[in-house]
Order: structure tokens, then C-alpha cells, then sequence
């Protein structure tokens, strides 16, 4: 009898986890198509010493703010099963017996629950536009279309609202397994031209960029934070999936595709400093611009669906 469980349960962890791919990981599996072209834009003029030193900064804020404190530590911290930051007030308030207390964590999560609206509402326009982007870098002729296009998909996606998170799993979870298949195959061309940029997982090179020059360091660090963007997700989804699925995706790919993803493009820059405007397509061959592009669109219509359906 034992032997026949483990399967399913194999199965079904299995089948949480793509999903999970396609609901809590969309958000922050798209970051690449922006996150280290802003970082690099406040970093300044590019050196190999500041690319590295930015790069130790992503990976090691995906490191610390997903891996330890969303996976390690905040979903662990479940109410009944359930995430998100109502869930989390509840369990808190029902932890205290103090009214002033309870007051403080009552108006803590009116704020949370504030900047996780104004969260929904920047993350689509953001997203989308980046995607959309890449029009022009198929071919400048086609600048006039970026804003239209944007408008179409941000029509579409709020259609898409009504289709709930258990059919945006099952559709977009194979789509966005291809898509961290797609990042890691880029980071891994790229890398190949360049390896020395691995030195970058040490922290010390983000140490080092931090003390070299604190206030360039310190404005870095404002666009760093969108390389996280979407982690909020892993808990507030933590009910729709549980804490074992979401930690399995993390850890064994979206984790190191993201972090192939990060050192592909910083490797790019190195060669090619010019890259740093759009480090994302630098790493795409010119062949696959197009398809690309083209497959940019369902993860970003996936991560401005999901904050508005949490």
C-alpha cells in the first residue's frame, strides 16, 4: 500500500509544483526582461568591477529576500494552511492579547495590503512595456508600435482576470517551464564567452561595490528590489499550493535559472558594454529575437493577471 502512495503523492507534488510555476513564479521569472538593465542604469558607467559588484547585489538579494526569508522563514509562518499579508495579520492578532498591539498589526496590514494594491497596479504597466520593447529591438522601425501593443495586452489581461488562478496554473505552467528553459539556454550561450563573470557569486564583490562609493550604492539598491519583484507571491499563494511545491520550484529551477539568467547578461555587458541599455536581448541570438519576443508576451500577461487575482 505504501508503495502505491508514494507515486501519487510524487504525482501530485509534481503536478503543485508546475503549477506553481506558472501562478507564483510568473512575477518574478519575468524580472530578467528589465531588472538588470535599470540596476546598471544607476550604477553608472560600466567597468567589469561595478558589472561584477552589481551582479553579487542580484544574486545575493535573491539569495537573502526569496531564498531565506520568503522560503526559509515566511512560509513556515502559514495560518491554517493559508499566505498573504490578511492571513498573516490574523495570526498575529490571534498571537496577542494586548488591544494596542492588536490595533498596530491591524494598521501594519492596511499598509501591507495598500502597497500590495499599489504593487498591482505598476507591475502590469511595468512588465508589459518591457516586453513590448522588444519590438524594438527586432527593428527600430517598429518603436510606434510598443505603446499599442502594451495597451492591447493590458486590455487582454484584465479579461483574463475572471479565468481564476486554478486554470492560470495549469496553462501557463508548461509555458513558463519553457520560459526558465529559454533564460538558462541564454545564460549559458553567454556565459560561455565569457565564464570569468561567475566570480560574481562571491558577496564580497557586492561588499566591495557597497563601500566603494556608499551613495551610488545605496541608489542601486532601489532598483536592485526589482529583481524580487513578485516574491510577495510565494506567500500569498502559499494556499493554493503549500509550502513544499512553492520551495521545490524555487530551489531546483527558477533559483538557478534566474541566477544563469543574471550572470549571462552581466557577461554580455563585459564584452560589450553598449549592452548594458538592453542586456536581455544581448544574450539572444539574432535568429531567436523574434520567437523570443514572441514568448516574452505569456509570462508577462501571467504576472499582470495573478496580482489581481491573489
Amino acid at each position: 500500500m505504501g508503495r502505491a502512495t508514494t507515486p501519487t503523492r510524487a504525482g501530485a507534488t509534481a503536478a503543485l509544483t508546475l503549477g506553481a510555476l506558472g501562478v507564483v513564479f510568473g512575477d518574478i521569472g519575468t524580472s530578467p526582461l528589465y531588472a538588470l538593465k535599470a540596476v546598471l542604469h544607476e550604477a553608472g558607467p560600466v567597468t567589469r568591477t561595478d558589472v561584477y559588484g552589481v551582479t553579487s547585489l542580484v544574486v545575493w538579494t535573491l539569495v537573502v529576500i526569496v531564498g531565506i526569508l520568503h522560503v526559509g522563514v515566511l512560509l513556515t509562518a502559514d495560518n491554517r494552511g493559508e499566505g498573504g499579508i490578511l492571513a498573516l495579520a490574523s495570526l498575529l492578532r490571534s498571537g496577542t492579547r494586548r488591544p494596542r498591539l492588536s490595533t498596530a498589526v491591524t494598521m501594519a496590514a492596511m499598509v501591507g495590503a495598500a502597497l500590495f494594491l499599489g504593487d498591482s497596479v505598476l507591475t502590469p504597466a511595468i512588465s508589459v512595456l518591457a516586453a513590448s520593447e522588444g519590438l524594438e529591438v527586432a527593428s527600430p522601425s517598429f518603436s510606434h508600435l510598443v505603446l499599442p501593443v502594451a495597451l492591447v495586452i493590458l486590455i487582454g489581461v484584465f479579461v483574463l482576470q475572471q479565468v481564476g488562478s486554478g486554470r492560470i496554473g495549469v496553462v501557463y505552467g508548461p509555458v513558463m517551464l519553457v520560459w526558465f528553459g529559454v533564460l538558462a539556454a541564454g545564460g549559458i550561450g553567454s556565459l560561455a564567452q565569457d565564464p570569468g563573470v561567475l566570480a560574481a557569486l562571491s558577496p564580497t564583490w557586492a561588499v566591495s561595490f557597497l563601500a566603494q562609493d556608499p551613495l551610488t550604492g545605496f541608489l542601486t539598491l532601489g532598483a536592485v528590489v526589482l529583481v524580487v519583484t513578485g516574491a510577495e507571491a510565494l506567500y500569498t499563494d502559499l494556499g493554493h499550493f503549500g509550502r513544499r511545491p512553492i520551495a521545490l520550484g524555487w530551489w531546483c529551477l527558477v533559483f538557478p535559472c534566474l541566477v544563469i539568467a543574471y550572470l549571462g547578461e552581466a557577461s554580455a555587458v563585459i564584452r560589450d558594454p553598449s549592452t548594458a541599455t538592453d542586456p536581455f536581448y544581448a544574450v539572444v541570438p539574432a535568429w531567436a529575437t523574434v520567437p523570443v519576443l514572441v514568448m516574452s508576451r505569456v509570462p508577462v500577461r501571467d504576472k499582470a493577471v495573478m496580482p489581481m487575482l491573489e
